[in-house]
């Protein structure tokens, strides 16, 4: 039987746009906010890190939190609507706030500046806005194929954006004269293009009905629906074991993404040009979204997720293994062939995720009788500002105890080590813990398991 179509290609389109707005974020902290702060505002690399890593402490409670309240909303413009509408506000305002940061106050006075908007961004408005992005996968259509096509074309955008990012802002800063003003133009410019990314892609889709979500369900009637805490949002999470694999996986995604993202420091250190970074984003992004192109049927020809993605990340490993071994050996145009193939490797699980989040939604509603989508796809935002905050806290850490000098023409030998361990190890060891993590993350069949037995 053909599953129910809930969406035209316009609000697919509309729908993946809304990842510009979080890439527009993303992106440019990932990339130049280390590298803004030690080498422009001239803060130290080691205390930077740190405090990204302190404001993570706020972010797991944070994500459980709102997709709770998520759950909880009944509005005009359904549950996930207008969290992701209102939050983006505070984003755009948190964003520039960050580059902004003025000289004439003490040290002191600029790390804890840095320090409060970063946590404001990250640890309330970003999350609100993106979980509720993510959330409206599981809330818009329960059609699955159309979820990876959603999937898909999100990522697109989020790939696409995080390419253009990484490739222009070196040059628009520079562009702008350079300097602290420059980065805080920049900074307002992505803002705004944010901003309007976020209101299109919120107003292309509409939520289905309570009764519409309910239709068709298999229900265990073993189990009763009932009201639920916080605390028991947080008890369903972590009682799915599906959920800790996907939430695990995401977190690695963007440690993953985040090391690589601080190769700003590589390209201008090691390969002695800092615009490489556009370069090597895209041999990064454009394979990927080709991938996203193919991942829905691909999904459908392998009747599934499972085999699919756990064949893809054992190719990235293999490409991001490739990727050492040309760096040590200093090829560039085989660094960045690499690259492509590892890119290639890893898409389909970006492109199906969403979808595989919705697959373990569904398992907590089969096992406990509980909707919970909006916290189950805490992970996302979870994933994004844990392994993103890690990535770049940790990239901080270990620039610091490799004697890094913010701004210097030339770096030790000690901190050329470092750097190859960061862009080149690093990324190689996690691809290699996902896939050892996928090898286990088969929801689909435990689902299907779970159905026949209800039946």
């Amino acid at each position: 039987m053909e599953e129910k179509t809930y969406l035209k290609w316009y609000n697919k389109i509309g729908y993946g746009s809304g990842d510009i707005a979080g890439n527009v974020v993303y992106a440019l902290l990932s990339a130049f906010v280390m590298i803004f702060l030690t080498d422009t505002v001239g803060m130290n690399a080691g205390i930077v890190g740190t405090l990204i890593a302190v404001s993570k402490l706020f972010d797991g409670v944070s994500d459980i939190f709102f997709g709770s309240m998520i759950d909880k909303t009944h509005s005009k413009m359904g549950k996930a609507r207008p969290w992701m509408f209102y939050g983006y506000f505070g984003c755009a305002i948190c964003l520039v706030a960050i580059f902004v940061i003025p000289a004439d106050i003490s040290a002191f006075a600029q790390y804890a500046w840095f320090f409060i908007a970063y946590t404001l961004l990250n640890a309330g408005f970003y999350t609100a806005n993106n979980i509720a992005y993510s959330a409206l996968t599981a809330l818009i259509t329960k059609n699955n194929h159309e979820r990876v096509q959603m999937g898909s074309i999100r990522f697109m955008f989020a790939f696409g954006t995080s390419m253009l990012i990484q490739t222009i802002t070196v040059g628009c800063v520079a562009f702008f004269g350079g300097g602290a003003s420059a980065w805080r133009t920049v900074a307002i410019i992505y803002a705004i293009v944010g901003v309007v990314s976020n209101t299109i892609s919120v107003m292309s889709v509409k939520e289905l009905t309570p009764e519409e979500l309910a239709e068709g369900e298999t229900k265990n009637e073993d189990v009763q629906e009932e009201k639920y805490s916080l605390i028991d949002a947080f008890k369903l999470l972590v009682h799915n074991k599906y959920y800790l694999m996907i939430c695990g996986s995401y977190i690695l995604m963007q440690v993953y993404s985040a090391t690589l993202n601080m190769g700003i420091y590589y390209m201008t250190y090691v390969l002695k040009n800092a615009n490489l970074l556009g370069v090597f984003s895209w041999a990064i992004n454009i394979p990927m979204i080709l991938g996203l192109l193919f991942t829905p049927a691909l999904v459908a020809k392998f009747q599934g997720m499972y085999r699919l993605n756990f064949y893809g990340y054992t190719l990235g490993t293999v490409g991001r293994l490739g990727v050492l071994i040309a760096g040590y050996m200093g090829s560039v145009p085989l660094m960045l062939a690499c690259t492509a193939i590892a890119a290639i490797g890893m898409s389909p699980l970006q492109g199906d995720m969403n979808a595989l989040i919705a697959t373990c939604s569904e398992y907590t509603y089969l096992t406990t009788g509980k909707r919970v989508d909006g916290t189950m796809y805490s992970c996302t935002s979870l994933g994004t500002k844990i392994g993103g905050g890690i990535g770049t806290a940790l990239a901080g850490w270990l620039l610091a105890t490799s004697g890094y000098v913010g701004g210097a023409a030339e770096q030790s030998a000690s901190c050329m080590n470092m750097l190859h361990i960061m862009y080149l190890w690093i990324p190689m060891i996690i691809n290699l813990l996902i896939t050892l993590i996928l090898t286990r993350l088969n929801v689909e069949k435990a689902n299907e398991e779970l159905r026949q037995r209800i039946e």
